[in-house]
């Protein structure tokens, strides 16, 4: 980490055109698409993502994510070993869902479709694990590095990293039918997806393990308590530490959320429940939410919980959950109460979430990335400013007295 000032990142999903979107979802979903066409038009976008980034002021940037769709698409591409069924509603049992516990409190209103993220078309069919899984993402993979480490050429970033999913957060998408027990599993998703982080991370690149599992499966599971649901958490981030056994804990940073849907959250699980499982995973650096209006205030949980000795904390100070522009002093006041808290030297400028899909255009997403980046810079100024010293009043002559002649 660079000295002096407070260095800034994000989340990882920033905004790609429509016409690569809608490229990138037909390839993942098995349509007609032009390989050769998408390919030029992937790459062209990720070195505009990483410049834009630059430019806004960012030093820790990555790829967008342009090359990714969703998380039940990403269990397609990069592992083996499942199948995919038509859901059969009153037979299956009903996907996961992080909004389930809020939906008790307020069903007239995600009855109307609000904030549910499983979707029509993950309510239609099933990924459904009937095999040994193994990773297959290799080709996916190497279209990353490719495309990143084009882009990134002089460009003056601090830090270029890439994400990829935590196994529990796979599991929320994938069924079991295979394995003999739940942490059987877990683990087995785990080993499939060790190859990736030791690929990220081999190729240079910094990992961002990505877990909104860590949080919002507490949302998931209405019936747990917070008891239950701490072994539950445990459990998956010991898979996440067995599949980074071996990378240098330098070269992984974690990020947390508690699912990121506009909606009440009003269930959300408390940091300070999970505050120990979270800092449990072998990370350099802790990227959590902090600017939304639940959790804001849980700023105060680092009053008397510290991040790992030599980590750096990442607190998310501007967020997707409006299109609101932060201020940047609104930004530096956030960085100062964390600065102050786990000390300067141990804080950098992050956001929430990923700010491409969950924000209203993507003018909003790079503006709000600009007023992090000023905000960190007038956090910097009041953190390293330097006392003004005494000024050095040059004592007034004496008068020589004559001498006796």
């Amino acid at each position: 980490m660079a000295r002096g000032r407070i260095l800034t990142t994000h989340a990882g999903a920033l905004p790609r055109s429509p016409e690569l979107r809608e490229m990138i979802f037909a390839r993942a979903e098995g349509k007609p698409h032009e390989g050769n066409a998408l390919a030029s038009k992937l790459r062209d976008e990720v070195a505009g993502v990483v410049r834009k980034q630059v430019d806004c002021g960012i030093d820790s940037v990555n790829d967008g994510e342009l090359g990714k769709t969703n998380f039940t698409n990403y269990v397609r591409e990069r592992l083996a070993g499942f199948e995919m069924r038509d859901y059969r509603a009153g037979v299956d049992p009903a996907p996961l869902d992080i909004t389930a516990r809020d939906a008790k409190d307020f069903p007239r209103y995600f009855a109307g479709g609000k904030g549910a993220l499983t979707g029509a078309a993950q309510r239609r069919q099933l990924a459904v694990c009937v095999a040994p899984l193994r990773y297959v993402g290799q080709a996916a993979l190497e279209e990353d590095f490719g495309n990143f480490r084009a882009a990134l050429k002089g460009a003056r970033a601090a830090e270029a990293f890439l994400p990829a999913n935590t196994p529990g957060t796979i599991e929320h998408w994938l069924r079991n039918e295979y394995y003999t027990s739940e942490e059987a599993f877990v683990e087995a998703i785990a080993e499939a997806m060790r190859e990736e982080y030791k690929a990220i991370v081999d190729a240079g690149f910094l990992l961002q393990i990505d877990d909104p599992d860590l949080p919002d499966g507490w949302q998931m599971y209405p019936d747990m308590s917070v008891r239950e649901y701490r072994k539950y958490a445990t459990l998956r981030v010991d898979a996440i530490n067995h599949a980074l056994r071996g990378i240098p804990r330098e070269k992984v940073r974690l990020h947390v959320c508690w699912g990121s849907f506009h909606g009440p959250h009003r269930n959300d699980i408390p940091l300070e429940d999970i505050i120990d499982i979270i800092f449990r995973v072998r990370a350099s650096s802790y990227s959590i939410e902090a600017s939304n209006p639940v959790h804001e205030h849980e700023w105060r949980v680092f009053e008397e919980v510290k991040p790992p000795e030599g980590t750096v904390l990442i607190p998310g100070v501007v967020g997707h959950c409006c299109d609101f522009i932060e201020h940047p002093e609104l930004v530096a006041q956030r960085l100062l109460r964390y600065a102050k808290l786990v000390g300067r030297e141990n804080v950098m400028g992050g956001t929430d979430c990923g700010l491409g899909p969950r924000v209203g255009s993507p003018e909003i997403a790079w503006a709000k990335l600009e007023a992090l980046a000023q905000g960190a810079r007038l956090a910097s100024k009041r953190l390293w400013m330097r006392p003004a010293k005494p000024s050095k009043k040059r004592a007034p002559a004496r008068r020589k007295k004559a001498g006796r002649g």
